[in-house]
């Protein structure tokens, strides 16, 4: 059972993983298909995005109304339906709004997975918990696109979303088997006005960036709505200081870990968040490599990401959260700056090594840096930290695509040169630097900060550890 909520958790998440990365191989057949271009296609891609900016604040009253069990398994449903909407989509605007909707259910997926495992969960199991659902995440965009060239190439693009349907309905099925059924505590008033503001703050910056970072519109569509976003946000924090009963409460950045957690995770995102987006550019335009090649090169790192979840619970035990995250920020830097070095003339086996030490590592951090979130808070609070997590990590993974495009934007415009190596070397180096200052938000947090979830220096209490068991 301690293995089986994390598993049932994660199929479904690695499913919504995937398929957000999957579509972006498949655009061209699903353009030609409906009578649109590629470029409008990414609308598609957009609006999902916004979806999911929308609805993830709403995520923790809906699990505490309604029950987490109850609204993970509709989401699914939703899911699953939006998924058929996809694949009978004739036009661009049934398409949009079909991936719309499933960015609502997607929306409640990834924050109620996290919070039926926080709730269902001993304190002293989390670490190996998260390292079960931070798997998918991690694994899922790489992948999407392989799977995606495959099942466009040699099937049909239909089926990229009809596969959704028998994994969903199992998803379903299984979670009302398997996972506990938690007690719903008093649940507070909606705030509406909360709900709108940080709907509009989060889809606002989100749109605003995936615009910058996926053109398909022109630049100042991208900009205003960037402006709005940050309005929103300003209007929000001074509502939250207000209400009584905020969507997001802000309060929870007073406890040190939380905050800790959030702020590190999210300069941290923003670094990785890049290397996805450049690697296979860089295979690809820099190196002349083929779809399929670079899909295979960067494919490696979910080797290191599978394998870290065997060894996380000993660092943390051995380490503590302030060490782990702090190492593994820097090395995960190091690693992404050997990316700079690479050339065309660089063997795969040592493209490979690098790739399965930067996936460790990286699945690593995202691991600890999960588990702290909830590390010192209590059960009541669960909710509102995965929304405000969730929040966050939305909102810097898709600022570290528009950074590591902004980047090879401006190195062709002040150069005049096509891109090529000399271009994503730099790129590189830049978001390693950033991946790199993630470490300063752990350098004050205490040594034995979440220690009930580590267990690091419990035994010296004579407490019961996963090493004394």
């Amino acid at each position: 059972m301690q293995r089986t909520v994390p598993l049932i958790l994660a199929v479904a998440l690695f499913m919504e993983n995937m398929d957000s990365t999957v579509i972006a191989t498949s655009l061209p057949a699903i353009a030609a298909d409906i009578g649109t271009s590629p470029i409008a296609l990414k609308l598609a891609l957009t609006a999902y995005l916004v979806s999911l900016a929308v609805f993830i604040p709403i995520s923790g009253w809906m699990g505490d109304r309604f029950g987490a069990k109850r609204v993970f398994r509709i989401a699914i449903g939703v899911f699953v339906v939006g998924s058929i909407a996809c694949a009978v989509s004739g036009s661009l605007l049934a398409f949009v709004a079909a991936r719309s909707l499933q960015g609502l259910g997607g929306a409640m997926m990834t924050p109620l997975a996290r919070l039926v495992l926080v709730r269902a969960t001993p304190r002293r199991d989390l670490v190996g918990a998260m390292a079960w659902l931070t798997v998918p995440g991690l694994v899922g965009p790489l992948v999407g696109p392989p799977v995606g060239g495959f099942i466009t190439t040699y099937l049909s693009w239909h089926w990229i979303f009809l596969i959704n349907v028998p994994i969903g309905l199992t998803g379903i099925w299984l979670a009302g088997r398997f996972l506990p059924d938690v007690e719903l505590a008093g649940t507070p008033p909606l705030d509406v006005t909360g709900f709108v503001l940080s709907g509009l703050a989060a889809s606002g910056v989100v749109f605003g960036l995936s615009v910058v970072s996926l053109p398909a519109l022109p630049p100042i569509v991208g900009a205003v709505t960037l402006v709005v976003g940050v309005a929103a946000t300003l209007l929000y924090l001074r509502h939250a200081r207000r209400a009584p009963f905020p969507i997001l409460d802000l309060r929870l950045f007073a406890n040190s870990g939380f905050r800790a957690a959030v702020a590190g995770g999210s300069i941290f995102r923003i670094g990785n968040g890049a290397v996805p987006f450049l690697l296979p550019l860089m295979f690809q335009l820099g190196f002349g490599m083929t779809p399929f090649q670079s899909g295979m090169l960067t494919f490696a790192s979910a080797f290191g990401a599978i394998g870290m979840k065997f060894l996380a619970t000993t660092a943390l035990r051995l380490g503590g959260f302030r060490t782990v995250l702090i190492a593994a920020a820097l090395l995960s830097a190091l690693f992404i700056g050997f990316n700079a070095l690479f050339s065309a003339q660089t063997p795969a086996a040592v493209i490979i090594v690098v790739l399965i030490g930067a996936g460790f590592l990286r699945s690593l951090f995202f691991t600890a840096s999960n588990a702290l979130v909830f590390a010192d808070i209590d059960d009541k609070q669960a909710s509102q930290a995965t929304a405000i997590a969730s929040v966050f990590q939305q909102i810097t993974a898709a600022l570290g695509v528009a950074v590591g495009g902004g980047i090879l934007e401006v190195y062709t415009h002040a150069t005049g040169e096509p891109l090529g190596p000399s271009a994503f070397s730099i790129a590189f180096l830049i978001v390693a630097a950033i991946t790199a200052l993630s470490a300063l938000s752990y350098l004050r947090l205490p040594s034995d900060a979440g220690q009930t979830v580590s267990g690091h220096r419990l035994r010296d209490t004579g407490e019961d550890t996963p090493a004394s068991r």
